[in-house]
């Protein structure tokens, strides 16, 4: 199989035709060039080159192997460019995984500065709940998982990228009752939709101290499988959550009240601890875009 400093030998030979400015071109000396060549006409069983003592010449089969050379050479410097790029973050493929409200603001802001700046990189995006997020990075499906919460793990990176408070969402045209704002324990006797512990734990238990800190534990007359499904429950008039006040500005027919609590919620991009340069430049991207 021919190497690439094989197919560099022969092209100088084959455009200088003469081996001693060729053996100069390759800053090498003139016997082990002519021995190489020799080497891979009799490895073929081909002539490339017709010899005289004043004159070197392409054969037809020397002609074509020429193009074959440049072609090898080309690709292998292709190669190592491509490798080179790579190692900067300049090209490559980058998979996303993000919440539905990630796609309200951050996201969309971040892959439109990414694009700019790397144009070369492969963007691919797939929607996930929080929970599911970091099972994905460890099965190393995506490379960035954009959630509401995510769990502490040793091999998990977080970067914080907003924080922002929870509001009560109401079907719109419901009478809530008056005084929610200064408390929540008001809410107490109306129907909630809520999303079990199995689903998300860290999120669940917030919302579930929150209202206990209130004097209440809700009455969860619906079930939710995430935050965007338990908000088209409330559009749907089947009652009232506490969400992030951003989820809750992109649903349509609900109603929301900034309630007094210590509840807020971080939306986070966790990747590997791991991960290279292509990852670490699309999280400044997201930084730069929740700014």
């Amino acid at each position: 199989m021919l190497e690439v400093r094989e197919a560099r030998y022969f092209i100088a030979v084959a455009e200088e035709l003469n081996f001693g400015r060729a053996a100069d071109r390759l800053q090498m000396s003139q016997p082990p060039l002519s021995s190489a060549v020799k080497a891979i006409e009799k490895r073929l069983g081909v002539l490339l080159l017709n010899r005289t003592t004043r004159h070197v010449v392409l054969t037809s089969a020397g002609t074509v192997f020429l193009d074959r050379c440049r072609r090898v050479v080309a690709a292998a410097e292709d190669a190592e460019s491509a490798a080179r790029l790579a190692a900067e973050g300049q090209v490559g493929e980058l998979r996303i995984g993000a919440v539905t409200t990630a796609f309200t603001r951050v996201l969309p802001r971040a892959l439109a500065a990414h694009a700019r700046t790397h144009p070369g990189v492969d963007v691919t995006v797939r929607e996930v709940d929080t929970h599911f997020g970091s099972e994905l990075l460890q099965r190393r499906e995506i490379d960035i998982a954009i959630v509401r919460h995510g769990p502490a793990r040793p091999w998990l990176r977080h970067v914080t990228l907003t924080e922002e408070p929870f509001v009560l969402a109401a079907p719109q045209g419901w009478t809530l009752p008056t005084g929610l704002r200064s408390d929540l324990g008001r809410a107490a006797d109306l129907p909630w939709v809520w999303i079990p512990r199995s689903g998300t734990p860290d999120y669940h238990d917030q919302v579930a101290a929150c209202c206990r800190g209130a004097g209440f534990t809700p009455r969860a007359a619906h079930l939710a499988q995430s935050i965007s499904s338990q908000l088209a429950m409330v559009a749907a008039g089947l009652g009232v959550a506490l969400v992030p006040a951003s989820s809750a500005a992109a649903q349509d027919g609900i109603t929301t009240v900034r309630v007094r609590s210590p509840l807020s919620i971080a939306m986070s991009a966790l990747c590997r601890t791991d991960a290279d340069l292509l990852v670490g430049a699309f999280i400044d991207a997201l930084v730069g875009a929740s700014r």
